[in-house]
């Protein structure tokens, strides 16, 4: 995807119909589940008497039953057809963040996320292929449309957390609630019923056999490890600050709107210059100095850093799953599930250690001193085979963010 292009994909998302807009609608908000807990995570402390590392499962719940869940739910779609597995996803988050507001204890918030996290994992498996195919004017601009729902999600997600969350921390799980049961009924009328054609089958172990290709599996952990760091930073920041939740949504909104920038506009530009692979690597290794720079005791340079990280995030979404695509000859589809299980896997593991790292170490900054670890992990890993060609685009394929978020 050259830099030359980007004026046509904007032109493409023109004229979309209906269909098309309201899945996108629904995948903003589903976005916005990731970051939504993020300004509140103080106020679930305070309000359910739990520990930071207690609250930080909110994160690895949601995302560790997403993890696994994908690698089902893209045979389920296969079998059963987009609108059902749409539906069912979506009418999960609803039952889920409603139930939400109703939590006693951490315990029952954190499983409920976890039955969030498998409906989003319904949904996001599937609405891609929804917006592609019911699209006009071309794959491109509905990829980008997707990708353009994930950066809006990634944003507005912690400043509608801050804002309703300043009245109560119930309060953010209640509106994405009534936007998602709005949502649920727009697809279920809009959207096309599924088609009585034989559908290819996808066995739940093909993920994991793809894995099998070296330079896949190198760029596949690469991204597990820079996929904890991004989550140090989503998690582990709002205890470092310690600021109530409207300063802490604002400055996460900037960081959205970077992922949102950076993604569409900026990674298809630095892999033009530099490849896939090698501007994968500086991107990683910026990441780390980034993270080095949060370990620094002063508030004001960390609201800086992750501000700043946000665009070198939207890099490393769009151009880490560009180098998945093209490394490995298997069907795309299979690799970049195999490759989004092992990634996510990396959140997971991060959202529920990141708070005993800083009890190990006994400083509140050295979570972001271990994410930066990683970080030059993942570019030594990517940097292996590094004689081989590197491509100087970001496929269209690369921008199936749907499936690494």
């Amino acid at each position: 995807m050259s830099a030359e292009k980007h004026g046509s994909l904007l032109d493409a998302v023109k004229g979309q119909p209906k269909q098309v807009w309201i899945t996108a609608f629904a995948a903003v908000i589903a976005f916005m589940g990731i970051g939504l807990v993020d300004p509140i995570l103080l106020s679930i402390a305070e309000g359910l008497d739990a520990t930071p590392s207690q609250v930080t499962l909110l994160f690895s719940s949601y995302l560790g039953v997403q993890v696994v869940a994908m690698l089902v739910t893209s045979a389920a779609s296969a079998r059963f057809g987009a609108k059902r597995t749409v539906l069912t996803g979506l009418t999960l988050i609803v039952l889920a963040t409603a139930l939400c507001t109703m939590a006693g204890s951490i315990e029952q918030l954190v499983g409920l996320r976890a039955v969030w996290g498998l409906g989003n994992a319904f949904f996001i498996a599937t609405a891609l292929s929804v917006i592609v195919g019911a699209a006009t004017g071309g794959q491109a601009g509905a990829i980008l449309l997707y990708e353009a729902a994930l950066g809006l999600g990634l944003s507005v997600g912690p400043l509608l957390g801050a804002l309703l969350g300043s009245i109560s921390w119930r309060g953010p799980f209640l509106g994405t609630s009534v936007l998602m049961a709005c949502a649920l009924v727009l697809c279920a009328v809009f959207l096309k019923s599924d088609s009585h054609e034989r559908r290819p089958k996808v066995g739940i172990l093909d993920p994991l056999k793809a894995l099998r290709h070296g330079g896949l599996l190198r760029t596949s952990i690469g991204s597990a490890f820079y996929t904890a760091a991004f989550f140090a930073v989503l998690a582990w920041s709002p205890f470092v600050l310690e600021w109530n939740a409207v300063a802490i949504g604002l400055i996460f909104f900037g960081w959205g709107l970077c992922v949102a920038v950076a993604g569409v506009a900026l990674a298809p530009r630095l892999a033009a210059r530099l490849g896939e692979r090698r501007a994968t690597v500086v991107s990683v290794l910026a990441y780390a100095v980034l993270l080095l720079v949060m370990v620094v005791p002063s508030k004001p340079l960390l609201v800086v850093a992750i501000i700043l990280s946000g665009l070198v995030s939207g890099l490393l979404n769009t151009l880490f799953t560009g180098t998945a695509m093209s490394i490995s000859d298997a069907p795309r589809p299979v690799a970049s599930a195999g490759y989004n299980f092992c990634r996510w896997l990396g959140g997971a593991a991060a959202a529920t250690l990141v708070g005993h790292v800083a009890e190990w170490f006994g400083f509140g900054q050295s979570p972001f001193l271990v994410a930066a670890v990683l970080c030059v992990l993942a570019g030594g890993l990517l940097s292996i085979g590094a004689r081989k060609p590197d491509p100087h685009t970001v496929p269209a394929e690369a921008a199936l963010v749907g499936e690494e978020l």
